[in-house]
């Protein structure tokens, strides 16, 4: 599927797991430290309004907003661009009465885009064994990337890097070339906290993602205690 799109004159961008009104995103799992969930809220909006223009398109991979559906009636008002969701296991505005999704194009579980002759893969849960993940070019070069989002910079994160680390070392026969390659395995998490609270493009978050694991094999990290920034469904 490919959304209708003038590269010269729009750019898609993506992001996750805002929390717009989640006061234990702020105070507890990503202990983000702004002095209140008003003052949070509006930041992010401020971040995502100084990038993303009108006719821009933004992929939200899920978890915008844990606000009631009117307060999300009125947030995603004050977003500019294009909006398309992901939904969440807390984005329950979704199915709440008096939720109008006029402000997106469409929301869905998962989606498959083309942006800049990649494929993206887009789902709120990471998928290990995405679609596409052996597509490469001649160069090996990839041409599928998967995107996601749910487990904010967590345990299960450093879990997943790990997975990627070891996939990425291994090695076996890739349709369309000689020998043996590296297995590609280019899942990114576009974890709001990652991006400054900022949407970013394809591109950027390649970059940043790389950023970020270089930083993880310098700082030779090892796994937490499994205790450790801990998933949770909290009603607050």
């Amino acid at each position: 599927m490919t959304l209708r799109r003038t590269e010269r004159e729009f750019m898609r961008y993506y992001i996750s797991d805002l929390h717009f009104f989640h006061k234990g995103m702020n105070e507890r799992m990503d202990c983000r430290g702004f002095s209140s969930i008003e003052e949070m809220n509006e930041v992010m909006v401020d971040r995502w309004n100084a990038k993303v223009r009108n006719g821009d398109e933004v992929v939200i991979l899920g978890d915008l907003s844990f606000g009631k559906a009117e307060e999300t009636n009125q947030l995603v008002k004050r977003l500019n661009g294009k909006l398309y969701l992901i939904y969440g296991n807390h984005d329950r505005f979704v199915n709440a009465k008096g939720f109008d999704a006029f402000r997106f194009k469409w929301i869905k579980p998962y989606a498959e885009l083309s942006d800049g002759k990649r494929k993206v893969v887009l789902s709120h849960y990471p998928i290990f064994c995405y679609n596409g993940q052996y597509r490469v070019d001649a160069e090996g070069n990839p041409l599928t990337y998967m995107l996601y989002g749910h487990v904010h910079n967590s345990y299960d994160e450093l879990l997943i890097d790990r997975f990627i680390e070891i996939t990425r070392q291994s090695r076996r026969e890739i349709h369309g070339l000689e020998g043996l390659h590296n297995i590609p395995c280019n899942m990114i998490n576009c974890f709001c906290m990652f991006s400054d609270y900022t949407p970013l493009s394809l591109d950027e978050w390649i970059e940043v993602d790389a950023k970020r694991r270089e930083r993880l094999k310098t700082e030779n990290y090892e796994l937490p205690d499994a205790g450790y920034n801990m998933l949770y469904d909290a009603e607050d």
